[in-house]
């Protein structure tokens, strides 16, 4: 078997470009495997968690918002990023219960995901969560979102009619036909 070759790009310098409450832009010289130099530029972000809550084994919590990137609605799993030095399942069972009122009794770790690794840092973890019970919504100043109990299969036959794009929650949902 032959050695497999050192990819590794290494940081010359680097800075600060924008600096946000949510994202903060980075520029990067780097000196490539070869010697040679280029810029890298990417967003730095804390990380997020995804939930996939089952009310049963036939109905997940789904929630709807509008997303103003996207200016439209989008329908998606819970989700949200991490705070500072927050632990990712904690970071999934106040998200859970902030956007959807609801509390899980036990929680199951599925993967870690990269959704842009062209030009993010962003990693999100994603969580099953069983055995639900409903204790009331809090959600942050400003958030605005519907909670839809949805069965399985009709989640599944949205991602194919086009109803659901956003790719964490077709992952999530997916993951959910290999459970």
């Amino acid at each position: 078997m032959t050695k497999a070759r050192d990819l590794t790009e290494h940081r010359i310098d680097s800075e600060a470009v924008f600096d946000g409450k949510l994202l903060h832009v980075r520029r990067d010289n780097v000196r490539l495997p070869d010697g040679s130099h280029a810029t890298r530029e990417y967003i730095v972000h804390p990380g997020a968690v995804l939930i996939i809550p089952l009310l049963d084994a036939q109905t997940v919590i789904l929630e709807r918002q509008f997303r103003y990137p996207g200016q439209r609605n989008f329908i998606e799993l819970p989700a949200g990023k991490k705070e500072p030095g927050e632990d990712a399942l904690l970071t999934a069972q106040r998200e859970l219960e902030e956007e959807t009122g609801y509390r899980a009794a036990t929680w199951q770790k599925l993967a870690t995901t990269h959704p842009s690794v062209g030009y993010s840092n962003e990693h999100i973890d994603y969580f099953v969560a069983r055995e639900l019970t409903y204790v009331g919504a809090r959600l942050d100043e400003g958030e605005f979102l519907e909670v839809l109990a949805v069965k399985i299969d009709e989640a599944l036959a949205w991602i194919k009619q086009g109803t659901i794009t956003d790719i964490k929650t077709i992952a999530g949902l997916f993951w959910l036909t290999h459970l």
